[in-house]
């Protein structure tokens, strides 16, 4: 497995002094772009370390997915030799990014003015859970709070479930991390036309809520009101999987040529005159209805039937996998997403592949997810420290060296 860096990142430093999922998502995106991510970690690690299941302590399979193409470092930003290092590694990155609460990193001596004062051009990005300014600044925030706060359990009680629930993915964090990702992208450009850095602000609440109300602002989209809040489409009763005979099949029969396919399949062409089925705003405005017709005939078939039938009409359709059937998915075998490895600790792991594909400079897994600690004496020497400052650093706790 080859470390070089490769991508259109490569060459720019990272000094990465998140945890969890949101900061760490963003900086393993940006890491597969190419970049020499520097994870920073405190002396117990990342907390998603310790989440199972897990071969050994420190290397649970949420932090194995998030934390590829890194090298790690421990220090500990309360001691004044970890917050020193973190400056003199800071001094030679193009980019610090955290996603504690500003205040502390104000307390650590931390903030941007701190670290504007030893690299001018450094891009300082803050994942937050709100924006500077309103109330709830500096709270803090959790994947299930800010779902909650923007209005995603609501809608699923909207959409027919009996109690509201919280979407089973961590969906703010993994998309307000693409927001991060983003963001540090375009400063990067900034700064490579202006010469300027900057400080970024990245807000989970007002990124979630762009991310909903885009959909469903709906009729509030107007002053005054031109209906309610909402789109019909995405929490009518039937927008699911749908059954079959003998399980579920994903179908989206979506503008007029899938809809006459449908009916043609179906037997029923003399629907395409129906009032409900005849354009997109009159299935729109009896989405429902729509639905429900849908439901009721896909009853009538197998799953197989169906996806045979429907590919061949040319209407888009899906299996429904499960997360044990999506690892054996035919397009994701042919196309080498799930690869596995060996890492030299944890043994034989499936990998996800970077997804992304560039004719230049192609993409991959340069390095594994690293045990605690597991670069820290190399990048501290990069930073000019010695081996006895070294080892001092590991005999105060400033700083950790696995084992041997």
């Amino acid at each position: 497995m080859s470390t070089t860096p490769t991508g259109p990142l490569a060459g720019v430093r990272i000094l990465d002094l998140t945890a969890v999922v949101m900061g760490p998502y963003a900086t393993q995106i940006l890491a597969d772009l190419g970049a020499d991510v520097i994870k920073v970690e405190p002396p117990q690690g990342d907390t998603m370390r310790d989440v199972g299941p897990m071969r050994n302590p420190g290397m649970g399979h949420i932090y194995l997915h998030a934390n590829r193409n890194k090298r790690s470092i421990v220090l500990d930003l309360k001691q004044a030799a970890g917050r020193d290092a973190a400056l003199r590694l800071a001094e030679k990155s193009d980019v610090l990014v955290f996603n504690v609460r500003p205040q502390a990193m104000v307390r650590l001596g931390l903030s941007y003015e701190d670290v504007k004062k030893i690299n001018p051009k450094i891009i300082y990005a803050g994942a937050v859970g709100y924006g500077e300014g309103g109330p709830y600044s500096g709270k803090p925030a959790y994947d299930d709070l800010i779902q909650g706060a923007a209005a995603i359990p609501a809608l699923t009680q909207m959409s027919g479930a009996e109690l509201p629930r919280y979407a089973p993915v961590t969906l703010a964090d993994r998309s307000v991390g693409l927001n991060v990702a983003i963001a540090i992208n375009a400063a990067l450009y900034y700064r490579e036309k202006t010469g300027r850095g900057q400080s970024i602000e990245v807000p989970m609440f007002e990124s979630l809520v762009q991310l909903v109300m885009g959909d469903h602002l709906g009729g509030l989209s107007f002053d005054p009101p031109v209906g309610e809040a909402g789109y019909a489409r995405l929490i009518a009763e039937h927008r699911r999987p749908y059954p079959t005979s003998d399980g579920y099949v994903c179908v989206l029969i979506y503008n007029d040529k899938h809809w006459h396919n449908f009916f043609d399949l179906i037997g029923k062409p003399e629907l395409k005159a129906d009032p409900r089925f005849r354009s997109h705003t009159e299935r729109a405005a009896n989405i429902c209805a729509v639905y429900a017709y849908v439901a009721d005939i896909m009853r009538t078939r197998s799953t197989a039937a169906w996806l045979q039938a429907l590919d061949a009409a040319d209407i888009p359709v899906m299996p429904m996998h499960t997360p044990d059937s999506l690892v054996h998915d035919a397009h994701l075998e042919a196309s080498g997403f799930f690869q596995t490895v060996e890492h030299p600790s944890e043994g034989t792991l499936r990998m996800m592949r970077p997804p992304l594909k560039w004719s230049e400079g192609p993409l991959k897994i340069r390095s594994l997810p690293p045990v605690l600690g597991q670069h820290s004496a190399e990048v501290l020497r990069e930073a000019g420290y010695s081996q006895d400052d070294i080892d001092t650093m590991v005999e105060s706790g400033a700083t950790h060296v696995p084992a041997q």
